[in-house]
């Protein structure tokens, strides 16, 4: 009897568009062999082409779910997406409370790409005080790191951009400091270990800084940036395919890595679809071909046994 796959937990919105959220996480944790289990926190009227509507979840709602499930399955591991409003990061921050899971990865979601606010400001300053500390890993990306760090991001953007026509590795040299400062404030607001996700970037570049027995160490991922228009929910599917690798109990480094591998064959596999930004493939590995076995069965005659 084969044994049972990891169980990862996924507490975020809902995308009617499938590029985000629940229904990406879900597939992004069958994608890596682990087993899905969900609590949504809002809902969105969304598609490609961005957001247009917001309607929170009741956070007794919330609270009962994921009661529910934790009294009856061993979770392994939790993503933790949207979280709409204080009500609900107060909900959310109540169960990790009480049930501490072996590990907890937060998305810091603070607006979708269409600039649409998905948490409220008080919500963003309990989210700092209470899930940050429990949180094994937090991973904004570059505008959300920086945000949270209260660092001056449109005025290092703009020069960021204006440096990115004329010399693109000085201006992804200077965006990777600004990373570096975000990941250092965000750990003296409580975060264990941050990811910051530069995927705009003209080199795809991701800062993984961790916490070790001897401080504080940093290591940077850099890849190629693919010129899509595949590309939401990325934040998403990294977040979530990095819990799934903690729950089959790799290591940060090595997670972080094979999270940034996926998100960028799932970008290469997409297909275009509807009018705006498109989602990612997050179940590429489904359509690609099975090699061919190496194993050669030799048959043997029945008189040929001793």
């Amino acid at each position: 009897m084969p044994s049972a796959p990891p169980v990862v937990l996924t507490i975020a919105g809902f995308d009617p568009s499938s590029g985000a959220g629940i229904t990406a996480d879900i597939k992004t944790i069958a994608a890596h062999e682990c087993y899905g289990v969900s609590c949504i926190t809002g809902l969105t009227v969304q598609s490609t082409q961005g957001v247009s509507a917001i309607q929170p979840i009741d956070p007794d709602l919330v609270r009962h779910t994921l009661d529910q499930l934790a009294s009856d399955i061993t979770i392994h591991a939790v993503h933790i997406g949207m979280l709409a409003n204080k009500a609900c990061v107060l909900a959310v921050a109540d169960f990790l409370d009480r049930t501490r899971p072996p590990h907890i990865v937060l998305d810091p979601i603070l607006k979708s790409t269409s600039a649409a606010d998905l948490l409220d400001s008080a919500g963003a300053r309990l989210m700092v005080e209470r899930i940050f500390p429990v949180a094994e890993i937090i991973t904004p990306n570059f505008e959300e790191a920086a945000a949270l760090a209260g660092l001056a991001l449109a005025t290092t953007a703009a020069a960021s951009a204006a440096g990115a026509a004329s010399n693109p590795t000085a201006s992804s040299m200077a965006s990777l400091e600004i990373m570096r400062e975000a990941a250092r404030r965000l750990h003296a607001l409580g975060a264990a270990n941050v990811a910051v996700t530069g995927g705009h970037l003209d080199k795809a570049i991701d800062l993984l800084s961790f916490t070790t027995a001897h401080g504080i160490e940093q290591e940077v991922f850099k890849s190629e940036r693919q010129r899509s228009n595949s590309t939401h929910g990325t934040g998403c599917a990294f977040s979530t395919a990095l819990a799934c690798h903690l729950a089959h109990g790799r290591g940060l480094p090595e997670a972080v890595l094979l999270s940034k591998a996926y998100v960028s064959a799932a970008i290469a596999h997409a297909h275009p679809l509807g009018r705006g930004t498109g989602p990612l493939h997050h179940l590429y590995r489904m359509y690609e071909q099975r090699r061919p076995s190496q194993i050669v069965a030799d048959r043997e005659s029945p008189h040929s046994r001793d």
